[in-house]
């Protein structure tokens, strides 16, 4: 038997005893190494969806997570027994339209773990141990790379799509709205893609400490600022608060022809200022999960070109789990919560 963390619906989290299904000959059964608790799971915790998917059977949530290879199927290739390995946490189909154009994370048909963008929905690693596919395994071989940095693959292939999806960034200025972990990992790869300027905006002051250390150059205290500090301020601002007000700050402070990426998932209704966007020729995109970021991040983590450590404030037992989404939900006390297994 395994213990999985599963919510039933807004504020109802439990710990429940499930069997791991059978290994098929390209399965691998896997012990949790560590599994970061992200903004998604935050709001399947507190409001029981997230924008507009909403939990209808009790879902696992947890999507970043690397764990540790108990055993495996009889054609396994990739990965062996007491290896350290990264999870993929997307599964595109791989033959629609949008797959075969290389867009894999908009895939019609995608598996995506711990959502419940489908029914039955897609369930999460926030288990003792759980199944994958080798697909979704890359093996860790660098014995100083902790289990806790492999978690933060995930997150850091969402900051590495942002700015993949703003395009060249070489030489401009980078605003972020959002200093928790999105925007911290947007601020790395905003410097590994040649930003010469990093800014980043929170009403939060742990939260702009952090992205100080992460490489940022400027915070903003964007609750206490004046209109003309946030006025004309980048080229590319990345939306990475959810939040409304942060998302009126990028459109204030994009630069007339610049870009807005959208990160952060929005609630439902806004008011939109289009003729904004219109009259400033602004370009308003969308980065919605990662594709081939994935990979990009994991080895930029093994090869420390970038170092997480400092975004992984607590890790706690999954017995623990409650108490962990508590935590996360402290911007005052936490950045990146971790589950692991006692």
């Amino acid at each position: 038997m395994s213990i999985a963390c599963t919510i039933h619906a807004a504020l109802d989290l439990r710990l429940e005893e499930e069997t791991p299904r059978d290994l098929g000959p390209h399965d691998v059964l896997l012990r949790l190494g560590a599994g970061g608790i992200c903004g998604s799971d935050l709001h399947y915790y507190k409001e029981g969806r997230v924008g507009a998917f909403v939990v209808r059977e009790p879902l696992v949530p947890g999507h970043e997570a690397s764990g540790i290879v108990d055993t495996v199927g009889s054609a396994v290739t990739r990965v062996s027994p007491g290896q350290k390995v990264a999870i993929n946490p997307s599964h595109p189909c791989g033959r629609c339209d949008y797959c075969r154009a290389g867009r894999g994370n908009l895939c019609r048909h995608m598996f995506f773990l711990g959502s419940a963008s489908i029914f039955p929905h897609a369930q999460g690693v926030f288990r003792e141990r759980f199944v994958m596919g080798e697909a979704q395994l890359t093996p860790i071989t660098e014995p100083d790379i902790t289990l806790g940095e492999i978690a933060c693959a995930e997150p850091l292939s969402i900051g590495l799509h942002a700015i993949h999806r703003a395009g060249p960034v070489m030489g401009e200025t980078v605003l972020v709205t959002g200093g928790g972990t999105i925007g911290c990992m947007s601020v790395m790869a905003a410097r590994m893609a040649g930003a010469a300027h990093v800014i980043v905006c929170d009403i939060n002051d742990r939260a702009l400490e952090m992205a100080l250390k992460v490489g940022a150059d400027r915070v903003i205290r964007s609750d206490r600022a004046k209109p003309e500090d946030l006025a004309d301020l980048a080229e590319v601002s990345i939306e990475a608060a959810g939040s409304p007000a942060a998302l009126a700050t990028c459109l204030k402070a994009t630069r007339r022809g610049g870009r807005i990426v959208q990160v952060g998932t929005l609630p439902l209704e806004i008011n939109f200022p289009a003729n904004s966007v219109m009259s400033r020729e602004l370009d308003y995109r969308g980065a919605f999960r990662a594709h081939q970021a994935f990979d990009w991040a994991v080895q930029a983590i093994r090869s420390r070109r970038v170092d997480v450590r400092p975004l992984i404030s607590a890790q706690l037992p999954l017995a623990q789990s409650k108490a962990a989404f508590e935590l996360a939900l402290d911007r005052t006390k936490s950045t990146k919560v971790q589950l692991v297994c006692d």
